[in-house]
């Protein structure tokens, strides 16, 4: 038998969960051939098999945390699954009779030891981590949990079809912690149904890095608004040209990337972080991008964006967004941004106060697109598409004048996109 073992994922991610198996056991595997997949903090992480066999023995299922260099399978070398089809065949009853030989000689020796492990002091049902941990979460006793399986070993699924006992009765001897909990949970919702949904390890990542962001800087919000009338009508005169000449489509995205590098190079505190009692400055571009995944916000970066054309720019949404979606996003395309942008306008969003994607000092929020009136001068009016910015920075190391600057400044070079295409 050969293990299968949890290998270093990156640097400071220690640990993972299993998202889902892609064998199963008694599958047969070749070398370097996707097994599983793991989900970190930040990205997924396929695992392939080191060695050929077939898929023996799985040791943690989906929704359980692994940690590097744990065994999480084996795999017998060698091995035909059609050689194993038989012995496979004939196992479960073998279980099962097996099952009823130990139950009828405990039942001999004592009624109440049922189900129980006769390792454990404490006389607790058998039962795999996952179900231990979802029954903690919904408050289930794994004692009232009937197993599927023939040799009385409580697993996820038996927890998950288990149907909740009403809250316990003081005389029930149960945790008051428990019971109280069950009670007020009982209370709150009135007997009206409701889901509970285990958060994925990367939102909760998210939850918390937020609500860090909110407590560890200073940060304060300011508004600005862009007449997009020059931006669209220069996309409606190049559009179709610049696609048959680059195989991409010119988006609002690659302008908003040309802005912000140009309003930087103004203003490099908003290209800063705070490490300690210092300020780092930093000399180069590396603007992060907002985008939504099934598992929730993502924000790889362009690298070195004042260096890329508008192609070039467009290209790298595009690859990062399509890896994003499909979860095929590597760490490094995570790690480093300098500055972020996100687009809430793409989902209806008129106005909006964007979070700080820390260590930054700033972040960009673009909204919709929205025709409106303006005033042209003292006696004009005309209808124009607007769209209403926001920069959220963090006021320890950045005045109120400069950001307001700042987004003056991107507001600029936006309403003359041609000085864009001219200053690549």
């Amino acid at each position: 038998m050969a293990d299968i073992i949890v290998p270093e994922l990156a640097e400071s991610i220690t640990e993972g969960t299993v998202a889902q198996w892609l064998k199963n056991p008694g599958d047969q595997v070749t070398k370097g051939e996707y097994i599983v997949e793991l989900e970190t903090d930040k990205v997924n992480v396929e695992i392939t098999s080191d060695f050929s066999g077939v898929l023996q023995n799985v040791k943690k299922e989906a929704g359980e945390t692994v940690t590097v260099g744990e065994v999480i399978a084996t795999i017998e070398e060698g091995a035909e699954a059609s050689e194993l089809e038989q012995q496979a065949d004939s196992e479960p009853q073998e279980k099962i009779e097996e099952a009823k030989t130990d139950s009828t000689e405990h039942e001999e020796e004592s009624p109440q030891s049922e189900g129980k492990d006769e390792n454990d002091p404490n006389g607790r049902p058998i039962a795999s981590p996952a179900a231990r941990k979802l029954a903690r979460e919904r408050g289930i006793d794994l004692e009232e949990v009937k197993p599927q399986d023939p040799l009385g070993r409580v697993r996820k699924h038996d927890v998950a079809s288990h149907q909740e006992k009403p809250a316990s009765s003081p005389t029930d001897h149960k945790p008051f912690a428990s019971s109280q909990s069950q009670q007020q949970a009982s209370d709150e919702n009135n007997n009206k149904p409701v889901e509970r949904i285990k958060m994925s390890r990367r939102r909760q990542t998210i939850a918390n890095r937020l609500v860090d962001v909110q407590h560890q800087s200073a940060m304060l919000t300011t508004f600005n608004e862009v007449d997009m009338t020059a931006i669209l009508n220069l996309r409606k005169r190049r559009k179709q040209a610049f696609q048959d000449e680059h195989g991409v489509k010119l988006g609002f995205m690659s302008f908003f990337t040309k802005a912000v590098v140009g309003a930087l190079k103004k203003f490099p505190l908003l290209n800063a972080e705070i490490q300690g009692d210092e300020i780092l400055l930093k000399h180069y571009y590396d603007i992060g991008v907002a985008v939504s995944a099934d598992d929730g916000l993502v924000v790889p970066v362009i690298r070195d964006a004042d260096r890329l054309d508008f192609a070039g720019i467009e290209n790298e949404i595009n690859d990062l967004a399509e890896k994003a979606r499909d979860n095929k996003l590597k760490l490094n395309e995570l790690q480093g941004g300098t500055f972020t942008i996100t687009n809430g306008g793409v989902f209806g969003s008129l106005w909006s106060t964007p979070i700080l994607n820390s260590p930054q000092v700033g972040i960009l929020g673009m909204h919709k697109v929205q025709t409106r009136p303006v005033a042209i001068d003292d006696e004009r009016m005309e209808n124009r598409p607007m769209m209403y910015i926001a920069l959220s920075y963090d006021h320890r190391i950045v005045d109120g004048k400069e950001a307001v600057s700042f987004l003056v400044k991107v507001k600029e070079l936006l309403e003359d996109p041609e000085s864009l295409l001219l200053n690549g």
